[in-house]
């Protein structure tokens, strides 16, 4: 008894010395004078200027076969994660194949490696709580791993495997390939999907690699064959990009990069096609999507827009500032004072590498259709015909700059944006400059951007509602309007 009495003793200390701490910690504060003052209104509070953000220390380096690597320490937990991006992208799949590129992602992992079949390959990350995960989006594919630091070199060994010799499993492929027909038939049960997809497609155009969709006929066509084409052409080392962030040695890590990469051959014959083409495929019009069930609508309204390495980008953020979000004048005018809509935005969007969007809308009752289109069109006119307050400006411009210290919240986010930046083109310090340009905006600046850039004339109207409800109809936005109505039935196979 007095055996099993020592051991609990011993094992209570360390919470018996964490009791005695908060007990002494309380008494102090127990006895300590009451401070509060009298509160003070939003109004009073004063705030310090933000402070000069400096990124953390990192290395940058090149391998002889192309890989480029980021490596950024940070020992403040014992873990270590990784990200390797690719030069691909759905939108470099077939016309006659859309869904490829996906396929290819998924089944890279969840097909597993010559070495390690997927049953095997799981359980050995199960048992290190570790994770292994890829990925191919519209622009680039994706790669990445977490694992605790006292298990990198073996993790980082599967996860290298992953990149290199993937099996694609026929099993794996065809469950991928069921879930994603699951995917097509659920695709018209969410009204603001619907809205997005079918926005895309009035934009871009239904058959740009920007809009097109995954089609029962599409995806029967992709064989096993095709991904392990796919994969060859886009995953090389000359096409890729290794970032590693976290509790580790730089000059190790060096090492096991090139144990695990070195020997990997360049494929001087994949090339990379070039981007797609854009441009508008409407320029203006009104679409209607019938759902007789509904008892609101859904409003896109928008046209092409640009990249982010447009010189204006910064002032177009200010701009968006203005119109969008708490305190913007589309959430004052048309949602709270006039009261129009559930959800109401307007937002200049762009891309990396090819023309965004600028896109505005909102949910609303049926019978408040036309209004709110009318009521956004408005104030976007508003905004390109009268210059903005400065109190407009200064909430704008707050609002961006506050959020921007967000960007750098983890030495993760960080090294994300360093390698998005390398592998889109842009330079190393194109986030700072934004923000100097952000401070630097002006009201002339805000009124100049809003004149060149937001195009009413080119707006694009898209509804998903019920049509019999929309009372006024929608061709009472114009005399002369000629609403088109859009099929969204699915192909079947």
């Amino acid at each position: 008894m007095q055996f099993k009495i020592g051991v609990r003793f011993k094992k209570s200390k360390l919470f018996l010395a964490s009791l005695a701490m908060v007990t002494m910690l309380l008494t102090v504060v127990w006895h300590l004078p009451a401070t509060a003052g009298t509160p003070k209104h939003y109004t009073e509070l004063e705030f310090p200027p933000l402070p000069e953000l400096q990124l953390p220390e990192y290395t940058r380096y090149r391998l002889d076969n192309g890989i480029t690597v980021f490596l950024m320490e940070d020992h403040e937990l014992p873990l270590v994660s990784g990200t390797a991006l690719f030069r691909t992208g759905s939108r470099f799949e077939p016309a006659d194949k859309v869904g490829l590129a996906g396929l290819t992602g998924e089944v890279m992992r969840t097909g597993g490696t010559l070495d390690h079949p997927p049953e095997v390959l799981n359980q050995i990350l199960e048992r290190k709580a570790a994770a292994v995960e890829t990925g191919i989006g519209e622009t680039m594919g994706s790669a990445g791993f977490n694992t605790l630091s006292e298990d990198l070199d073996a993790v980082f060994g599967l996860f290298a495997e992953v990149l290199r010799e993937p099996a694609f499993d026929p099993r794996q492929l065809e469950l991928a390939k069921t879930q994603e027909r699951g995917g097509i038939a659920r695709r018209n049960d969410d009204p603001e999907a619907i809205a997005g997809r079918e926005f895309h497609k009035l934009i871009y155009g239904d058959e740009s690699p920007y809009a097109r969709t995954v089609e029962y006929e599409t995806l029967d066509r992709i064989s096993r064959e095709d991904l392990v084409a796919f994969h060859r052409q886009y995953f090389h080392p000359g096409n890729m990009i290794l970032g590693v962030v976290g509790d580790f040695d730089s000059e190790r890590m060096q090492v096991l990069i090139a144990e695990q990469f070195g020997d990997w051959e360049p494929s001087p014959q994949a090339k990379i096609p070039p981007l797609p083409a854009v441009s508008q495929a409407q320029a203006g019009g009104v679409f209607l999507i019938d759902q007789p069930q509904l008892t609101q609508s859904y409003v896109q309204m928008g046209h092409l827009g640009g990249t982010a390495d447009d010189p204006d980008y910064p002032e177009l953020t200010v701009l968006n500032g203005v119109l969008n979000g708490f305190g913007g004048r589309l959430f004052n005018e048309v949602r709270s004072r006039q009261g129009l809509a559930y959800s109401v935005y307007g937002v200049w969007s762009p891309r990396y590498d090819y023309p965004g969007l600028f896109i505005s809308g909102g949910q609303t009752r049926s019978d408040a259709t036309v209004p709110l289109i009318r009521a956004i069109e408005s104030e976007i006119e508003r905004i390109r015909t009268e210059p903005i307050s400065p109190e407009e400006l200064a909430y704008a411009k707050e609002s961006t700059l506050n959020s921007f210290v967000f960007n750098f919240a983890a030495p993760g986010q960080t090294l994300s944006r360093l390698m998005r930046y390398e592998y889109y083109g842009y330079p190393e310090d194109f986030i700072f400059e934004y923000r100097r340009n952000v401070e630097a905006t002006t009201v002339a600046d805000v009124q100049r951007v809003a004149q060149k850039y937001l195009q009413p004339e080119n707006l694009v109207t898209l509804v998903v509602g019920n049509q019999r409800d929309i009372q006024p109809p929608l061709n009472a936005l114009d005399d002369n309007l000629q609403v088109r109505s859009i099929d969204i039935s699915i192909p079947k196979s």
